[in-house]
C-alpha cells in the first residue's frame, strides 16, 4: 500500500512540473474572456508584422492589442451567430474551398517548375503588343438598337481609317469612349493575357500600322491599330515565366476538378446558358 501510495505522489509530481515547465516555456501574456495568448503566438504575429510596412510603429504592445481586439470581435460575432449570416456563411464557405484545394494539391503546386525555354515558346505565339484602339462602349446586355448604332459608327469611323490613316488621333479623340482616347487610344506594350481574347487574336501576328476592322468584346467594339511589337530580348522574362507557371496551375486544377465531377451529381440546365 506504501509503495502504491509513493508511485501515485511522484507521478502528480512528474506531471505537476511537466504542466509548470511548459507554462515557463510558453508563459500566457493575457487572457481575453477566459481565452489564453500565449508569448509564442505573440512572437509570432509579431514577426509577421514586421514583414510589412506600416504607418505606425510596430510594438509587442499594439500587436498584442490586435490580438485581443480579434478575439472580441471573434466573441461577438459567436454570440450574433455571424456564423450563420447568409454573407459571412458565402465567405466562410470561400475560406474552406481554397484550404481544400490548397491542402489537396500543395505538393503538385509547389513541383511546377517554368524552363526558359518554355517561356520564350510561349512567347514566341504570344507576343507583347503595342497598341491604340478607339472603343464603341455596348453594355453587357444591350438591347439590339444600341448594339446596331455601335456597329454602324464603327464601320464608318474604320472605312474612315482605311482611306485616311493619318486621321486616327482624330478620330480616337473624338469618338472613342476609353480613358486612353486624348492619347489615341494608346494602350502601351502589353502581354497577350492583359488583352481580352478577341482583341489578341486581332492584332497576333500583324504588322505596324494595321488597322483592325470592328472587334467585338465583352467591353463593347474595338477598332484596333498595332503601334510595335517587343522581341524576346525587350521584355522582363519573369513576367513570361509567370504566365506559363499560371497555365500549368490551372491544368492541374483542371484535371483535378474533372476528377472530383466524376463522382459529383450535377444536372445542368442548357436553355440557360444561351
Amino acid at each position: 500500500m506504501m509503495k502504491k501510495s509513493n508511485l501515485l505522489m511522484t507521478a502528480t509530481l512528474i506531471l505537476s512540473f511537466s504542466a509548470f515547465a511548459q507554462t515557463a516555456a510558453d508563459p500566457v501574456v493575457a487572457t481575453v474572456n477566459g481565452v489564453e495568448i500565449k508569448k509564442t503566438q505573440l512572437d509570432q504575429a509579431f514577426e509577421q508584422n514586421l514583414m510589412f510596412v506600416s504607418d505606425k510603429v510596430v510594438t509587442k504592445e499594439k500587436v498584442l492589442n490586435d490580438i485581443i481586439n480579434r478575439e472580441i470581435g471573434i466573441k461577438k460575432a459567436k454570440e450574433e451567430k455571424l456564423e450563420n449570416d447568409p454573407v459571412v456563411k458565402a465567405k466562410m464557405e470561400d475560406v474552406l474551398y481554397h484550404a481544400k484545394i490548397s491542402k489537396d494539391l500543395e505538393k503538385k503546386l509547389q513541383a511546377i517548375l517554368v524552363t526558359d525555354k518554355e517561356a520564350q515558346d510561349y512567347y514566341a505565339k504570344n507576343k507583347e503588343y503595342r497598341t491604340a484602339h478607339i472603343l464603341f462602349r455596348i453594355r453587357v446586355s444591350p438591347d439590339k438598337e444600341e448594339t446596331l448604332e455601335a456597329t454602324r459608327k464603327s464601320l464608318e469611323v474604320y472605312k474612315q481609317l482605311q482611306a485616311k490613316p493619318q486621321l486616327w488621333p482624330e478620330l480616337a479623340n473624338k469618338y472613342s469612349q476609353s480613358s486612353t482616347a486624348p492619347a489615341g487610344g494608346d494602350l502601351g506594350y502589353l502581354p497577350a493575357v492583359k488583352y481580352a481574347p478577341e482583341y489578341f487574336k486581332a492584332i497576333n501576328g500583324k504588322a505596324n500600322g494595321y488597322i483592325s476592322p470592328p472587334v467585338r468584346t465583352q467591353f463593347g467594339l474595338h477598332v484596333v491599330k498595332v503601334l510595335g511589337v517587343h522581341e524576346w530580348k525587350e521584355v522582363d522574362p519573369a513576367i513570361y515565366k509567370k504566365i506559363v507557371y499560371d497555365q500549368k496551375r490551372d491544368k492541374i486544377l483542371e484535371e483535378y476538378f474533372a476528377e472530383g465531377r466524376k463522382t459529383a451529381q450535377i444536372k445542368i440546365n442548357k436553355e440557360f446558358l444561351k
